[in-house]
């Protein structure tokens, strides 16, 4: 069944006379596909650093522990808002469908493409490190990582070529094997038995107070707030998703509750295993603690869990991207091919731009770079989101909101606040990342300007 769709959409009329010619996207994607791409988009190659680095910064397991639950808070917190925004705007599209409406052409823009570089340099970095746990796995395909992960981004752009029940199928079903691993790995840490469960509790004098224990949880709770992001996942594909009203909330919030859930029980096996002081600054926690379990081996056991791990982190990418430019394209803001659907609901163009640009960061390498200076766009995409809750609540009084934000404003402004502190953390601890990330904004606008009159054929 098609959805009709609001006449006040910013591209309404365009899609309406253009869906026979241009191809539609399909709403058949349901609450266990919502669920499937909060948690692969989430959870990725992120948890083999972060517990060693929040353990660095925490060296006490009720602390430890205390930074994965509030991170989940955190998550919780931000889905209340922009799952408001999700059900009000079910458009593909992700933040940029939000910041369009909500702020503009240009803010939409910005946000927009941001995006789409970020999803497209974190899948290739994915991809790479894929590639290098494949070498720890099978020995003779160690050193051949970018041609692994080359390979394997092209085979994802063919699957989901074959249609969006592909790409859905997909994720679902390595979703699954990702969630069945980290259960059986938590299971295992937690039967486990110490052989001196006093040295668990060790190195908590090294533990800072006051003022200083504060920075270092704030410093902390910055790993977690990238750990747990992708958990907006299922808003890039809001009018794919059947009957959006109901499903967007369950999937929003169900994700979120196992993204947490995974992550607090996993960080809880660790500090099981392993004392703090050995977790402290292990660049593979997860993998010291599997050594210890099957003496030797579970550096592979590890390997293998973040090769599913990255493979339905990279097959949510994919599908986020194309959702991305095909909604740019679809609003004139991009290149117009790239809101071109093929039958089975795939926007084929944007798909092709998404993987050759991720191609690109695999073969001239700089993706790490490229993160970095992005990261500082990665928080301003939900300080957007929360800017517009407050716009369109202003704005657009009598709109429709099969969801309402619990306790608003005060849940919003709350949110916004941390993530203002944190975009000011950011700044101040990468000077010069931030400092390219305004260059970058600075050098948008001509970008903005040259790129709409590219896809409209006169001045933006």
């Amino acid at each position: 069944m098609t959805r009709s769709r609001d006449p006040s959409s910013p591209s309404a009329v365009e899609v309406r006379s253009s869906e026979r010619k241009r191809g539609r996207l399909l709403q058949i994607l349901g609450f266990g596909f919502g669920i499937a791409v909060i948690v692969g988009n989430t959870i990725g190659v992120g948890m083999l650093r972060t517990p060693g680095d929040v353990a660095t910064q925490l060296p006490s397991r009720g602390l430890f522990i205390a930074v994965w639950i509030a991170g989940g808070f955190l998550t919780f917190l931000a889905a209340i808002n922009i799952t408001e925004l999700g059900t009000m705007l079910p458009y593909s599209g992700g933040h940029y469908t939000f910041a369009r409406h909500a702020l503009g052409e240009y803010p939409g823009f910005v946000i927009g493409w941001t995006d789409w570089l970020s999803t497209c340099g974190s899948e290739s970095a994915a991809a790479v490190v894929m590639g290098e746990y494949l070498g720890i796995l099978f020995p003779e395909l160690a050193g051949k990582s970018r041609w692994l992960a080359a390979m394997i981004l092209i085979l994802l752009a063919a699957l989901q070529w074959q249609g969006v029940r592909w790409g859905s199928g997909f994720q679902q079903f390595s979703t699954l094997l990702k969630g069945l691993g980290f259960f059986a790995f938590v299971i295992a840490c937690l039967l486990f038995k110490p052989p001196n469960s006093q040295s668990l509790s060790a190195a908590t004098a090294a533990l800072p107070h006051g003022w200083p224990l504060f920075v270092a949880f704030l410093i902390a709770m910055q790993s977690m707030i990238y750990t747990y992001d992708g958990w907006a996942g299922v808003i890039y594909f809001s009018e794919e998703v059947e009957d959006p009203a109901r499903n967007i909330p369950r999937s929003m919030f169900g994700g979120a509750l196992a993204v947490a859930a995974i992550y607090i029980s996993v960080g809880w096996a660790i500090v099981h295993v392993l004392p703090i002081s050995a977790v402290a600054g292990q660049q593979m926690a997860l993998g010291a603690a599997a050594d210890r379990l099957w003496s030797g081996q579970g550096t592979r056991l590890i390997a293998a869990l973040t090769v599913i791990s990255v493979i339905s982190f990279m097959n949510a990418c994919h599908m986020m991207a194309s959702r991305i430019l095909f909604a740019m394209s679809r609003d004139k803001l991009v290149i117009r091919q790239a809101d071109i659907v093929n039958r089975g609901g795939t926007p084929t163009i944007a798909l092709a731009l998404s993987t050759a640009a991720a191609l690109m960061f695999i073969v001239y390498g700089g993706f790490n770079k490229i993160i970095a200076v992005l990261a500082f766009f990665f928080v301003i995409n939900y300080i957007a989101d929360f800017i517009s809750i407050f716009v369109l609540r202003r704005r657009e009084p009598n709109r429709e909101r099969p969801y309402r934000i619990p306790g608003y404003p005060w849940t919003t402004i709350f949110a916004l606040l941390i993530y203002l502190g944190f975009l000011a953390s950011i700044c101040a601890a990468d000077t010069r990342n931030s400092l390219y990330a305004l260059i970058l904004l600075a050098v948008s606008y001509p970008a903005f300007r040259l790129s709409k009159r590219l896809a409209t054929g006169i001045p933006g």
